[in-house]
């Protein structure tokens, strides 16, 4: 079966066409990307250093017939080869998800379609379930999954529900202020780098001469919660001084410790819990030291989309409906979104 997968939560306009096909690359377990469109919206808002949510509303307004038809047509799909419309419904700005909640409706209406309304962070997850090079199978369940993005840093316990083939979620921590996106976000501020942060900031620091800075980490003991607004605040503080190290030193130095958070709570929940794999995902997956941490820190085989999967995306959406086709519905039926992070499964 082919879906079209329309994602709106942000600042991307993006659409794609998925598949369980084996004939159109699909393998056991996986699914096939067959187009994946997206339309950034980072010239926009680099001049006010993050998102402007009226005027992201407007750009996907203005961008997303064209991301859909280029999406279709990429992917040689007719409306009649579709058997669903999937869309995210949250968490998100709320008039960025209601321009592409809307506009999938009315699509699958018109073509007598159902609609799968689609959870962005389950989407984020189901980004490893992806074929990306033809030979991989899908991650070992259960498993840790870490999303890590500019609005969103999770411990998410996936494993799999026996009798419908769905993942099940169990939250079992965040962050309890700044995501780590987010940070890097207001840290490219202080620094005078481009929004988004974070590839600025790791550009930089990778140019570090000197590397004996040393922030401070919030461990937050006892939980799997993180924080990282104090470690902006220190930033601050130090760029601010009077004897503070070169920008990229301490570009160095912040990227150092939120990674070395990231991965160290990571790899301790997973092996509390037993799980057989750890899945990272969400923006900042795409980093390339983070990248090295999870693998160099976790006790068991670690699982990251390539850098296009990890970003905000129409596949991984398209990924994590084909989890919930028994939950399709009429595009006509009352339907809602939901702006922050709906906790499905149990909370610990």
């Amino acid at each position: 079966m082919h879906l079209l997968a329309i994602e709106t939560s942000c600042d991307e306009t993006a659409a794609a066409v998925v598949t369980d096909d084996p004939r159109h690359g699909a393998t056991a377990g996986m699914f096939a990307a067959r187009s994946n469109v997206v339309s950034s919206q980072v010239d926009l808002h680099a001049e006010t250093g993050g998102v402007v949510p009226e005027v992201a509303a407007r750009a996907h307004l203005a961008a997303l017939v064209p991301v859909v038809r280029r999406a279709l047509a990429e992917a040689e799909c007719r409306w009649e080869d579709l058997g669903a419309v999937a869309v995210t419904a949250g968490p998100g700005l709320p008039g960025a998800l209601l321009t592409g909640f809307n506009a999938a409706r009315g699509l699958a209406y018109a073509r007598g379609l159902p609609l799968v309304p689609t959870d962005h962070i389950e989407g984020h997850v189901g980004a490893n379930w992806i074929v990306t090079d033809g030979t991989q199978g899908p991650p070992p369940l259960p498993a840790l999954a870490l999303v890590v993005s500019g609005g969103h840093t999770e411990l998410l316990l996936v494993d799999g529900d026996p009798a419908s083939g769905a993942h099940t979620f169990e939250r079992l921590g965040g962050t309890r202020d700044d995501a780590a996106g987010e940070a890097f976000d207001k840290v490219a501020r202080l620094l005078d780098l481009p929004y988004p942060g974070g590839p600025p900031i790791s550009r930089l620091a990778a140019t570090a001469a000197v590397r004996r800075t040393r922030l401070p980490r919030a461990w937050i003991r006892g939980t799997d919660d993180f924080s990282f607004s104090g470690l902006k605040t220190a930033v601050a503080h130090l760029v601010a001084s009077a004897d503070a190290p070169p920008p990229a030193e301490v570009a160095w130095a912040f990227e150092e410790a939120v990674c070395d958070v990231l991965a160290r709570k990571t790899a301790r929940a997973a092996e509390r819990e037993g799980v057989s794999s750890v899945l990272v995902a969400g923006g900042v997956a795409a980093n390339r030291r983070l990248r090295e941490r999870m693998r160099a820190e976790s006790p068991v085989p670690v699982f990251i989309p390539p850098p296009a999967l990890c970003t905000d995306n129409a596949a991984m959406i398209g990924a994590a409906a084909f989890r919930h086709l028994d939950q399709a519905v009429p595009p006509e039926r009352p339907l809602d979104i939901y702006s922050t992070a709906m906790r499905r499964a149990r909370v610990r």
